[in-house]
């Protein structure tokens, strides 16, 4: 079975979200903790946690996944911006509590001309800062295009984040395959070739969530600007193979493709289950 899902608004609490997912065909779904451009969450309406809890046993709404507001920067060089980073990471690691056993992503940071190595260093202390050993969550660290100063669009960046960590087994990552085409990995013709590459730096093991964009842009561009599916640079073809794959199949993805509404999002998985081989032969 694929599991599929994209991302929602969470303005209306758990259960709508898990209520639009069935609606538009999917059994995920993907969300921010709060404004994405940072600001005080929502609070948690117990009654609301409950009513999803019971809907998603129903309905087979699977592992979901909170997504950081973008405003974090765990290796910004401002001591101001590192302390609402941490502050923000805590607080979301603890009401994800509320939904155990669930995923939590967030994109490393830029590390503002200080250098990749500090950045490394900055992120790695923070999240030494900020996990504990009795969380259920399991925090993801997103592969990036490499725009900037980003620090993560190499697998040898994200192993070096995750070595410095002492509750490691806390961490995991999702592969964005805009991003990690963004960044040079040549996913369209060498899918094996990137995976082994991956298994090698990181471990499949690390491997918990692929978020599934085709590009606007070539491979190599580092510029992180998603397009629908089958309408970039990377290909149905391509993000089929993807879906498809015997050490990918498995994973829970999530779509962050540009839509109006969610309907385009529910042509989308619908194209997507169409495509799954529900059989055990992987396109490989």
């Amino acid at each position: 079975m694929l599991t599929i899902g994209c991302h929602l608004s969470a303005s209306d609490g758990y259960l709508a979200m898990a209520k639009e997912s069935v609606r538009i065909g999917a059994n995920t779904f993907q969300f921010f903790t709060r404004n994405p451009r940072g600001g005080a969450a929502k609070a948690i309406d117990e009654k609301d946690i409950a009513a999803f809890h019971a809907y998603c046993k129903e309905n087979g709404i699977h592992v979901i996944l909170a997504h950081a507001p973008y405003t974090l920067n765990a290796a910004s060089a401002d001591p101001k911006v590192l302390e609402f980073c941490e502050n923000t990471m805590r607080d979301d690691l603890l009401r994800m509590e509320y939904t155990p056993g669930n995923l939590y992503n967030f994109h490393p940071g830029s590390h503002v001309k200080q250098g990749t190595e500090k950045g490394i260093a900055l992120i790695s202390d923070m999240l030494n800062r900020v996990l504990t050993k009795d969380q259920t969550t399991t925090v993801l660290l997103e592969t990036m295009a490499g725009k900037g100063s980003e620090v993560g669009s190499h697998f040898e960046e994200i192993r070096a984040i995750i070595d410095r960590v002492e509750y490691r087994e806390k961490l995991g990552v999702c592969l964005d395959t805009c991003h990690v085409s963004d960044a040079g990995y040549d996913i369209i013709h060498n899918l094996d070739d990137v995976l082994a590459e991956f298994d090698r730096v990181i471990g499949f093991d690390r491997l918990r969530a692929i978020h599934l964009n085709d590009s606007m842009n070539p491979p190599g561009a580092h510029k992180d600007r998603h397009a629908r599916i089958g309408e970039g640079h990377i290909g149905q073809e391509a993000l089929f193979r993807v879906i498809n794959h015997q050490k990918l199949r498995h994973l829970p993805f999530y779509l962050e493709t540009p839509q109006t509404d969610n309907d385009g999002y529910a042509a989308e998985i619908a194209m997507l289950k169409n495509a799954y081989m529900e059989d055990n032969q992987s396109r490989t």
